[in-house]
């Protein structure tokens, strides 16, 4: 009999959604325009204590549309960690831009921000300007927001966070997003909020949300007929999609709950492993642990690709950690300031199963798995 799928990070719904999709769905609202798009946008700005938000079609659209309005060209540059999901990289290119990667620090597996200055430095020598530095908080842990941002105002300019994979995560008692001059996060469909796809740009800088606003809904002016003083974006979340998330924003401290006890249950059954080691919580920080992420050392342990393979057979999805994007072919010859925690990291890392609608049931198969490999 074959065992039933294991997947990494399924959506998590139930009843809450179905009744808002429903009620949406019935009362004609389908288009990006209505009261559910506007209450969702409400809600999350409640939620991550943020003054405002504007929903979008994904969180790559979010980063997209704050570095379109820093009027981006040409010799213009952007500092990024290089360890990160492309999404959060790729809008710098777009925008004419070029990225410089920087290493990430090897507790908090973020932005780095004591190497900031030499990125700052290696883009001068190049020619190029800085424009923005644009942190990501990897797997659900927050940045070093404010070592970053002390940088970034000594060389006038902004932070924009990519908190994509971070809802639900707080450093210092803030939620993901404060120390930002705005924050992009993602409700792709393998995170902890999921509108099966989207995203939100939010910020306490009420002229810059509707700045982007304005911009992600075509750039349309108010007139009776499409009116358009520049070119803008198709980038509006859709109400149906907004009905789902905002039913699930009522659950989210529940979903980081119950992935933070999916994580200690791992580390119950695994810990003792020699060799093996999980990704760390950083001094001040509350991890959402979106994905619980363990390293192997490859003396001890085994490489990741082994333990991938003995759970792909088993019928359980596991995957590696992001490839580091001065690692990317579509990245070869961008500046890369530092470079081997990102490598270490990519060698040795592996994300485990981790949506909170798995049982622990669930959790013990996966980890029947790993104690039968290492053992």
């Amino acid at each position: 009999m074959t065992l039933s799928r294991i997947p990494l990070s399924a959506p998590d719904l139930g009843p809450a959604e179905r009744a808002l999709l429903i009620e949406t769905f019935d009362a004609g609202w389908v288009s990006s325009v209505g009261p559910v798009v506007e209450r969702f946008e409400r809600t999350f700005a409640e939620t991550v204590g943020l003054a405002h938000a504007t929903a979008v079609s994904s969180g790559t659209a979010a980063l997209h549309l704050a570095l379109v309005m820093l009027g981006l060209k040409p010799g213009d540059a952007v500092i990024a960690p290089t360890l990160t999901f492309i999404g959060g990289v790729s809008p710098i290119v777009q925008t004419g831009a070029t990225p410089i990667f920087v290493d990430v620090d090897p507790v908090s597996w973020n932005l780095a921000p004591a190497l900031l200055d030499q990125a700052f430095e290696v883009a001068a020598h190049d020619g190029l300007t800085v424009r923005a530095i644009v942190p990501a908080d990897l797997y659900g842990q927050c940045s070093d927001i404010d070592a970053i941002r002390a940088v970034a105002d000594r060389h006038g300019v902004p932070v924009i966070l990519d908190a994509a994979e971070a809802v639900g995560a707080s450093r210092n008692g803030r939620a993901a997003g404060h120390g930002a001059s705005c924050a992009a996060y993602s409700f792709n469909g393998n995170k902890i909020v999921t509108t099966g796809g989207g995203g939100m740009l939010a910020s306490d800088d009420a002229a810059l949300i509707a700045r982007a606003r304005h911009l992600a809904t075509a750039a349309r002016l108010p007139a009776v007929h499409y009116e358009h003083a520049e070119a803008g974006f198709n980038y509006r979340l859709g109400s149906l999609a907004a009905a789902v998330g905002l039913a699930q924003m009522g659950s989210l401290e529940a979903k980081v709950e119950r992935r933070r006890a999916i994580f200690d249950r791992y580390v119950a059954r695994l810990g003792s492993i020699s060799g093996l080691s999980f990704a760390p919580e950083a001094p001040g920080c509350r991890h959402s642990r979106w994905l619980t992420v363990i390293r192997l050392d490859p003396a001890r342990a085994g490489k990741p690709e082994t333990l991938r393979l003995a759970l792909e057979t088993a019928n359980i999805e596991s995957r590696p950690i992001w490839k580091p994007m001065h690692l990317q072919p579509a990245f070869t010859g961008a500046a890369m300031i530092g470079g081997a925690v990102a490598e270490d990291l990519f060698a040795t890392g592996l994300c485990l199963p981790s949506g909170s609608a798995l049982t622990d049931d669930d959790i013990d198969r996966v980890c029947d798995v790993i104690l039968a490999v290492m053992n």
